[in-house]
Order: C-alpha cells, then sequence, then structure tokens
C-alpha cells in the first residue's frame, strides 16, 4: 500500500488536508482551478498537493468537465476503496456487520442470527464470524482501518467494560479479551445509540446539525443520545440516552434492569414480539388483520411511547429522531403517534418535531465505522 509522505510542516500537512477534504466533500469531480478559487490558494500548491495524494493513491483523476470551448479541465476524485472499515452490531437477537470505504459507501453486509437464550460469547463468536465475513466478501485484511462494536447498554470507559444491557442480560463483563481477540486491528467499542444518533448526523443538512437534536433507538432494548454542537453529550459517566430506562408508567411493567415502568418495558420490540412467542413481522401481521388484542397491544406501545417523547421533548426542546428497526414499521402509524404527542404538547398543538432517522437498522454500525474512516481523514 503506498504511503503518504509526510510534510515539513503542519502548516503544509493543514493545507494538503484542506485540498484532500475539498476533493472528498465533492460530489463531482473537482478541477485545479476550482479548488484555488474555493480554498483561496495559488495553483502552484493546488498542483503539489494534488501531486501528492495521487501518488498516494488517495485520489484519482475523474471525467473531465464539460467545457464550452477549448481542452476541457481534468476533475479528481476521492478513492474511495484506498481503505475501509467493519462496524458490528450486537443485539439480543443478531450479530451484523457492514463494511464500508471512507466515502460510507457500503461495500459488504451480513446479519447472524441467534439464540436469545443462549448467553454470548463475545470473544468467540466475534471473532470467528468476522473472520468469515472477511472471507466470504474477499476483503484486503491490509486495507482495514478498523474494527468498530457497538452494543446496547451503558459502557464503563475507565474499567473497559459493558457495566450494564439489560436487554442482553450483561452485567460488569470486561471488553479488554474481546479487543485482544481481535488483534491486530485497531477496536473502537460504544454504545448503540451513540453511534446510530451519529450516523442520522452525517446525513442531516447543515441546518438540522445546527439545530440539535435527540435521537431515540427503539429495538429490542430502548437507548439513545442528544447531540449538540455536532458532538454526542455522553454525560459525566458516559452514561447519557439511556431514554429506555426512564419511567413512564409508576409501578408498571417490569424491565430487563429490574426496575418498573421503564419506557424501555413499555415500547422495546421485546414486548410485542419476543415476550409474545412471535416474530416482529408477525406481530404486525395480527395488527394488519385487525386482531383485537395485538391492536390494543401496538396502541398501549404507541401511547406510552408518546410520552417518552413528550418527557424528552420538554427537556431538551430539540427534535426528536426515531430510529432502530422498530422504527420501520412505524411509518404508517406515524400520524397517530404524533396525535398522540401533540395531546401531551404544553407549548404547542402539533408534533412535528417527531421524525423517522434515514438508517433503522445499519446505523449503528455506520456511525461506528465512521469513527475509524474520520480518523483517517484527519490525518491526511
Amino acid at each position: 500500500m503506498k504511503i503518504l509522505e509526510p510534510t515539513v510542516t503542519e502548516r503544509r500537512r493543514k493545507t494538503r488536508n484542506r485540498v484532500f477534504r475539498y476533493i472528498y466533500n465533492s460530489d463531482e469531480p473537482v478541477s485545479k482551478q476550482a479548488m484555488a478559487l474555493e480554498l483561496n490558494l495559488s495553483l502552484p500548491t493546488i498542483h503539489q498537493n494534488i501531486s501528492e495524494l495521487l501518488d498516494a493513491g488517495l485520489i484519482k483523476a475523474g471525467e473531465t468537465q464539460r467545457s464550452t470551448g477549448g481542452r476541457p479541465p481534468v476533475g479528481y476524485l476521492v478513492e474511495n476503496n484506498i481503505r475501509f472499515s467493519i462496524g458490528v452490531s450486537i443485539t439480543t437477537n443478531h450479530i451484523r456487520f457492514l463494511a464500508s470505504d471512507i466515502k460510507m459507501n457500503q461495500m459488504a453486509e451480513k446479519s447472524i442470527y441467534r439464540e436469545a437464550s443462549v448467553p454470548i460469547n463475545l470473544e468467540s463468536e466475534i471473532k470467528k464470524e468476522l473472520d468469515i465475513f472477511i472471507e466470504e466478501n474477499s476483503l484486503n485484511k491490509n486495507r482495514i482501518l478498523g474494527v468498530g462494536i457497538t452494543i446496547p447498554g451503558v459502557l464503563d470507559v475507565s474499567e473497559d467494560s459493558v457495566l450494564l444491557s439489560p436487554s442482553m442480560r450483561i452485567k460488569n463483563l470486561s471488553l479488554k479479551s474481546l479487543r485482544k481477540s481481535l488483534e491486530p486491528y485497531p477496536v473502537y467499542i460504544e454504545n448503540d445509540g451513540n453511534c446510530a444518533g451519529y450516523a442520522e448526523w452525517l446525513a442531516m443538512s447543515p441546518k438540522e446539525r445546527k439545530d440539535g437534536f435527540v435521537y431515540l433507538l427503539l429495538e429490542n432494548g430502548v437507548g439513545g443520545t442528544f447531540f449538540i454542537n455536532g458532538k454526542s453529550y455522553s454525560g459525566v459517566h458516559h452514561r447519557s440516552g439511556e431514554f429506555g430506562h426512564m419511567c413512564v408508567h409508576p409501578d408498571g411493567l417490569e424491565c430487563n434492569c429490574g426496575k418498573r415502568g421503564c419506557l424501555e418495558a413499555y415500547c422495546s420490540a421485546m414486548r410485542f414480539s419476543t415476550d409474545l412467542g412471535i416474530s416482529i413481522d408477525e406481530f404486525f401481521e395480527l395488527v394488519h388483520k385487525g386482531d383485537p388484542a395485538s391492536n390494543a397491544l401496538w396502541d398501549d406501545v404507541l401511547k406510552h411511547l408518546a410520552i417518552g417523547i413528550s418527557n424528552i421533548r420538554m427537556i431538551f426542546d430539540c427534535d426528536v429522531v426515531l430510529g432502530g428497526f422498530v422504527s420501520e414499521y412505524l411509518e404508517e402509524y406515524l400520524p397517530e403517534l404524533k396525535k398522540y404527542v401533540a395531546d401531551r404538547n404544553s407549548f404547542g398543538d402539533d408534533a412535528e418535531f417527531v421524525r423517522l432517522g434515514k438508517y433503522p437498522r445499519k446505523a449503528g454500525m455506520m456511525g461506528i465505522a465512521w469513527h475509524f474512516a474520520n480518523d483517517y481523514i484527519e490525518k491526511i
């Protein structure tokens, strides 16, 4: 693999990084003239940096741009597949893998079902399935920037452990042996809600990013994150965004965390699938058929979800984005959910601040893979 030569000064490196980022953020091939104009740099400076980036294999000459006359200028594009990252999502019933290049284009994906009743062995299962995933998709190990893993739970960063994962029934689980089993790849492990929220943030317009938002993850567990000024607020102990364990029904249903009345106990997928011994698809088939018990249960889910969303809105006063695989089934029920939320709105009569995320199932894996891509781009 080609290596980018170091610059004489950090100032020179930052200039090179600006040139690369300009090309990276452009949807179409860009010419040297356009870069010089937009970045306020001289053509010789642009030429020097383009040459370095070409020699390192980080960019390539694209299709020539249209011209009204004369020889059209050459355009430049990022070489997407020079490096890539792998995101791994661990949930109660699945281990999912996603490989994406530095432009966040999906290269490969795989989902493996596992029995929730069988205790997970992170070291052996992840290592084994990761090797198979790489082999099946002919992925070049030498181009892997790192492996990111999302876990539905509270992480203790200082102890490098999962402090608590109610949906997976994990408590005080060390992650050190998992990291060691995946050597020599760099490994980054993070809460699933934080990673999924980050992927949604990347998909937002500049204004939406500026305004901030809460991401509410709805899966077998319920979690999320709060984004402000382009960053996820993690809290003093890295425990913020655990919206699933706010109380929405005092002395209500028992939650996996051991408490009663949590949002997760009322709105996680386990309530209307696992607890009933059916799949989520089978549940919604019953709802569509007009099954009274299923419709009553789903209505109760929406009402308690509306309480949770209203509480979040009251605290943060920003948009609430719904994600996770449960959100895939919410689109047709969004008007009904918004009505329940609007009924609880103390400062208005609507709930237009509630919307669905762009990546229901893949957001977590995409977000954690971006951790490595972003770090790589920062150092160019």
